[in-house]
């Protein structure tokens, strides 16, 4: 690059310098975003089931709309699931890092 000075404006944390409590308020964050997807898709479930009934002549297609939107609660839901595992790993690792280590005799 002749042309001029290139910046990168990016830092490079190692291992050490991970900020594991911005690291679990971002699962979190993305574990509150799952929940709310999920909440959404099966108010819509609801939403097509009642029209379903409702209107019987288009009755087969929000059946259909039904369910997928059935399905994707349940992708939502387990993705937030999976988002609030992260989260614990996180704040596991961020107390590890502070010096808090937590035995647990009782497992």
């Amino acid at each position: 690059m002749s042309e001029g000075h290139h910046h990168q404006h990016h830092k490079e944390n190692p291992a050490s310098e991970i900020d594991y409590k911005k690291e679990e308020k971002h699962h979190k964050h993305k574990e509150n975003l799952g929940k709310l997807g999920a909440v959404a898709a099966g108010a819509f479930a609801l939403h097509e089931k009642h029209k379903a009934k409702k209107d019987p002549e288009h009755a087969h297609s929000h059946k259909i709309k039904e369910e997928i939107a059935a399905t994707v609660a349940v992708g939502a839901g387990g993705y937030a699931f999976h988002e609030h595992h992260k989260k614990k790993e996180a704040k596991k690792k961020s107390q590890e890092a502070d010096g808090k280590k937590h035995h647990h005799f009782l497992h």
